[in-house]
């Protein structure tokens, strides 16, 4: 079922099949969570003039990803990127996605979702090993630190392997936060009472999705590259781009 390699200089699973690569990343404990310094930076943005529009809706929002907390993540296996179009198709030969220009683009699913789901031989990241990969070790607004992100920092199309490899972070995974990613947990506004271990918060409702700032390019001005954060979060609603996750293979 698994291939071992090197994609772009790093060490990857191929998941045989598909053809879909994972990265395989290490378990630690991380502070999970939009964090004090983080709103600071936030406004340091504001108050530098770089903002196009008033922050006021996120800052209301901010409580939806708080209180910040220690969260032990086990090593598990993530898609480099999120699915795009050709893979989806792999299990939905007919799928159609009005959203993507090409077959290297990401698939973003609306009423194929749930067939995808129960195509998939893979789960879907709960919200903390989202984040933790995402963060991939640091404690800044995105990985690349605290400046605020701007377009180049998108990537929707996985064509251009050179482009792919250099918008990774340190393990090795690409467009985090760039299309809007449903995880496994339901949506449940804040952190309180949040398990400390990494399993998905389960129950009924709209599953929590991560990212999405290429779900509204072209940019409009309206300062969606507070999607791109690490630790933003909102509830499924519409179309989802699905990056999967998988337990780690035996050796």
């Amino acid at each position: 079922m698994w291939t071992e390699e090197i994609v772009a200089g790093r060490p990857a699973w191929r998941h045989t099949a598909s053809g879909v690569v994972f990265r395989e990343v290490p378990g630690d404990t991380f502070r999970m969570g939009l964090s004090d310094a983080e709103l600071e930076a936030v406004r340091a943005i504001e108050r530098d003039g770089e903002v196009e529009d008033t922050l006021e809706p996120f800052f209301a929002a901010a409580k939806d990803a708080q209180p910040v907390r220690e969260v032990r993540v086990e090593p598990f296996l993530i898609a480099r990127h999120p699915l795009t179009v050709a893979q989806v198709r792999h299990w939905l030969p007919d799928y159609e996605d009005d959203y993507a220009d090409e077959d290297t683009t990401t698939a973003r699913l609306e009423d194929d979702l749930d067939d995808l789901f129960d195509a998939l031989p893979f789960r879907l990241p709960s919200e903390a090993e989202w984040e933790y990969a995402a963060r991939a070790g640091t404690t800044t607004l995105t990985f690349r630190g605290d400046d605020k992100p701007d377009e180049d920092q998108i990537l929707d199309d996985f064509s251009d392997e050179e482009r792919t490899a250099a918008g990774e972070n340190a393990f090795g995974l690409a467009a985090m936060g760039s299309a809007g990613e449903i995880c496994a947990d339901v949506w449940i506004p804040g952190f309180a009472d949040a398990p400390a271990g990494a399993r998905p918060r389960t129950g009924d409702g709209p599953r929590s999705v991560r990212g999405g700032a290429a779900d509204l390019y072209p940019w409009q001005g309206c300062d969606e590259w507070l999607l791109l954060l690490s630790a933003t979060r909102d509830e499924h609603a519409g179309f989802t781009a699905v990056r999967p996750a998988a337990p780690l293979p035996s050796r």
